[in-house]
């Protein structure tokens, strides 16, 4: 629900009010409030001209509006990122898929509930190796879904028990019996 003229410039009016006073309180804590409203400002300025850019574009300017990683970040604190966590999510994956697949690994999203999102991850390797993209997994995915608790990630099921039978025991097995192969 957008607000209506009105509201905004009171909104408006009473930002200049308390700016005023960020901008008068002395000393240590006053210098880090007005950087921090000064960075803040800056912060939504550049997802304002990325907001404009997309619009500007001919084609695409939903998609690219969504991708953007800035601007789903605000859409997301102010609650009205148009995609649902889900969907959301399972783009970051598809992004890592790749360099997990060049890795010799797999990763999918199991699912996203009550603020967590499961992750399968399988890559072969050393420690180090794994843990670096078990944390990158975690850091795509709350890259795009910030309002989630948690990223759980785990292994794969592991298939029931195979047992290797060689070709040329089957074969001599048939062999024996006088079964032709």
């Amino acid at each position: 629900m957008r607000l209506r003229d009105d509201a905004v410039a009171e909104r408006l009016s009473r930002l200049d009010e308390l700016l005023g006073q960020v901008e008068a309180t002395p000393g240590p804590a006053g210098e880090v409030a007005l950087a921090a409203v000064t960075e803040l400002a800056r912060v939504y300025g550049e997802a304002l001209a990325r907001a404009a850019g997309y619009v500007a574009e001919a084609a695409g300017p939903l998609e690219a509006f969504l991708a953007d990683e800035l601007l789903g970040h605000l859409l997301v604190l102010h609650e009205i990122h148009p995609e649902p966590v889900a969907r959301r999510v399972a783009r970051a994956i598809a992004r890592l898929r790749p360099e997990v697949a060049g890795r010799g690994g797999m990763v999918e999203l199991a699912g996203v509930d009550e603020g967590v999102a499961t992750v399968v991850l399988a890559l072969g390797g050393c420690g180090s190796t794994v843990d670096g993209v078990r944390k990158a997994v975690t850091e795509a995915v709350l890259a795009v879904a910030p309002e989630l608790s948690e990223v759980s990630i785990m292994a794969p099921a592991k298939r029931g028990d195979t047992a290797f039978v060689p070709l040329a025991s089957v074969t001599a097995r048939a062999r024996d019996s006088g079964v032709k192969s």
